[in-house]
């Protein structure tokens, strides 16, 4: 995991989103716990060793950013958008999100066939959001704050998390780094918007959902990308 700041930290090397971690006094926040079973599974270590896990936000539906939940289950509330919790896993007529997750694993993770679950097995708790929310929430855990804040444009459930404490954004996939912009169904006007938004925060730090860790500065290469 790449340290951010002192409680901080992400893991921008793999396949599919970047999984992130916030330490508080009060435990842990897992940000968008990523879907390679055994990269999931340590990063569920990660966490554990710096603090109970309070929270696992989802900053969107895709199955790269949510399939990692199963992993998590006993461990910590899953909170997100209405957005995410109403698209969550739902196979449309071009993507099956479960095997999609599934076709990964041969070439990405090897080792985690051997803890990947069958359909049946993981549909019985795919470990869902528990804590659905429309708009903007602020969750307090210790002396940390978490502004989740609604950015629809890549996907409706789309959310921003704001630690002010760290100076610290988590932009989930509003902003591709250094990397190709995954637009499909996207609603590009309302991307702009949400790049908008994100722009009034004061930040230093820009974790985004794929690619190296940036700054304020990306989020105009972001907004000539879509344009």
């Amino acid at each position: 995991m790449q340290k951010v700041t002192d409680n901080v930290y992400t893991d921008t090397t793999l396949r599919g989103c970047n999984p992130s971690v916030v330490v508080t006094s009060d435990g842990v926040v897992v940000i968008d716990p990523g879907q390679l079973p055994t990269k999931v599974v340590e990063l569920r270590t990660f966490a554990e060793e710096r603090g109970p896990i309070r929270f696992v936000i989802n900053t969107e539906h895709h199955v790269d950013h949510i399939f990692g939940n199963y992993f998590f289950r006993g461990a910590g509330t899953v909170i997100a958008n209405k957005g995410v919790d109403d698209n969550f896993m739902v196979v449309g007529p071009d993507l099956d999100p479960y095997e999609y997750a599934k076709e990964a694993v041969p070439t990405d993770d090897p080792e985690g066939a051997a803890i990947f679950p069958e359909r049946a097995v993981y549909e019985r708790d795919m470990n869902r959001p528990q804590v659905v929310f429309t708009g903007d929430v602020t969750l307090r855990v210790g002396e940390h704050v978490f502004e989740l804040i609604h950015t629809p444009g890549h996907t409706p459930g789309q959310v921003a998390v704001y630690v002010p404490q760290e100076r610290v954004v988590f932009t989930g996939d509003t902003i591709f780094s250094e990397c190709q912009t995954w637009l499909m169904s996207s609603d590009v006007d309302g991307w702009l918007a949400a790049l908008d938004r994100i722009g009034e925060i004061d930040f230093d730090y820009l974790v985004p959902g794929h690619g190296p860790v940036t700054d304020k500065a990306y989020l105009k290469v972001q907004r000539s990308n879509l344009l």
